[in-house]
């Protein structure tokens, strides 16, 4: 059966914008959307202590949602240089998220092109010299893959490779996928013009998901172990799972010259941001699926170190958000505290129906670690419990016939584009715990299918079958 909610109209009434800006808005609203709210839970630090979360379906018929696009975008494009901050979760995009606001809306698009970016870029071709690196030089790469108006360019490539080391039999690991480090991702700045719009200088930091062999085997170490990313302050208690913090901290520097992922980073990020010291800037990082995990350590680690605190009168911090698309969770309650300590802002956009998102920690979360019983009781494994970082954005998608598009970045961003009827074969459109891992495994066997040139088969099963036995 079909679920039937519109995405919403252009609301200003809910907003505080400067003078000039609200008063050029019109108030009546045209109304082509509804979104369903579902409540979260405001800790005693003012703080959130659940992710909340907009809960968004399908269904619109497309030329009513092109009108009431184009109208939109007018409107929203002089917008953004006035309410950047706001975007960017300055407020924890309070009265942003529920409904979800279109200008809103039109940045986590926005942001998710510019993911999708990794993936056209890309190259699978097993054949090729390039085989998973990327295809385009740097100047060349935004317009190879659409993206020649974005307002952004390129400065640097991003490469990353896990420190691998199990004792368990995976068949295909040591294939050419395997051993080095391959390209993850990309740096990129606004231009001049750019600047004009977005209302501040970007620095956009942009990772693809998994796609070879040790990406996958490192998704499913779901061990935690502390991140220790600050030398002056290793906090023990902030921990992440071991898999991500591995592929964002090795090296082959020793092989190919090449320092971390993190490594890489942090020089360009610092590099970027000394380049354009005083103007107004903001640090965003988007990514899908182990992508939005880098990006989230990377965004903690920017803060953990202070490298987004200036000198700066009228910035004395800049901002550091996290748009993550179909991402999983990547640390304990502990790293949860501290990033919201620490001021980093992540939207976290799901899909209901998308297995990737409920793991690591599909029994210890963060629903399983306090007893809310005449009291408020803490349970003494909770520190091992996973969490997910800041506020949840709900799709609701699913094809029987493909059952991979629930991960699929671009069925993400299609729906949040133009959403359009879904026939689904469940009632609600919830994964139900209990069929749960059932579900990841067939998801990640049919994503195999799609790359028959590589091993994925294989690998993908044995995950599956690995992830399966722990229940066991």
């Amino acid at each position: 059966m079909a679920s039937k909610i519109l995405l919403p109209s252009l609301n200003t009434e809910q907003i505080a914008f400067p003078v000039e800006i609200r008063g050029s808005q019109s108030k009546s609203c045209h109304s082509f959307g509804l979104v369903k709210s579902m409540p979260g839970k405001i800790n005693h630090n003012n703080t959130l202590s659940q992710s909340r979360k907009t809960h968004i379906v399908s269904g619109v018929k497309q030329a009513s949602y092109d009108k009431a696009a184009s109208s939109v975008a007018a409107k929203t494009c002089s917008m953004l240089t006035h309410f950047w901050r706001e975007i960017q979760g300055f407020n924890d995009w309070e009265n942003l998220v529920e409904p979800l606001h279109p200008l809103l809306r039109q940045e986590i698009i926005r942001y998710g092109e510019l993911v999708t970016a990794c993936y056209k870029a890309f190259d699978l071709d097993p054949t090729s010299k390039r085989f998973l690196n990327c295809k385009y030089g740097k100047n060349s790469m935004m317009r190879e893959v659409g993206l020649q108006d974005s307002g952004y360019q390129v400065t640097k490539y991003i490469y990353a490779t896990p420190d691998i080391n199990i004792n368990i039999p995976i068949q295909n690991v040591a294939s050419s996928s395997s051993s080095c480090s391959r390209w993850i991702g990309y740096v990129a700045v606004s231009s001049d013009e750019s600047v004009k719009r977005l209302g501040r200088r970007d620095v956009v930091v942009s990772f693809r998901g998994t796609v070879t062999n040790p990406e996958w085997i490192a998704n499913f170490m779901s061990s935690l172990t502390p991140a220790r990313l600050d030398p002056n302050n290793p906090r023990p208690d902030v921990k992440v799972e071991s898999g991500f913090l591995s592929l964002y901290t090795s090296d082959e520097s020793d092989k190919f010259g090449l320092g971390s992922c993190r490594e890489q980073l942090l020089s360009e990020v610092s590099r970027l941001l000394n380049k354009y010291k005083g103007e107004e800037l903001s640090i965003t990082l988007a990514g899908h699926s182990m992508g939005s995990s880098l990006a989230l350590l990377l965004a903690y680690d920017i803060a953990e170190l202070g490298l987004n605190k200036t000198q700066n009168q009228t910035q004395s911090q800049i901002p550091v958000t996290v748009f993550s698309y179909g991402g999983p969770r990547v640390g304990n309650s502990g790293f949860k505290a501290r990033c919201d300590e620490l001021g980093v802002k992540v939207l976290r956009i799901v899909n209901i129906n998308d297995p990737i998102t409920k793991l690591p920690g599909v029994l210890l979360n963060e629903n399983f670690r306090v007893l809310e019983l005449g009291g408020r009781f803490e349970f003494p494994w909770s520190c091992s419990c996973y969490a997910h970082v800041g506020v949840e954005l709900v799709l609701d998608f699913f094809n029987v016939q493909n059952p991979s598009c629930v991960h699929d970045l671009e069925s993400y961003i299609n729906l949040l584009k133009s959403p359009k009827i879904n026939q689904q074969d469940h009632g609600d459109g919830a994964v139900d715990d209990d069929n749960f891992l059932n579900k990841a495994r067939e998801f990640m066997l049919s994503r195999a299918q799609n790359f028959k040139m590589m091993p994925w088969k294989n690998a993908a099963g044995n995950m599956a079958s690995l992830v399966q036995s722990l229940r066991t």
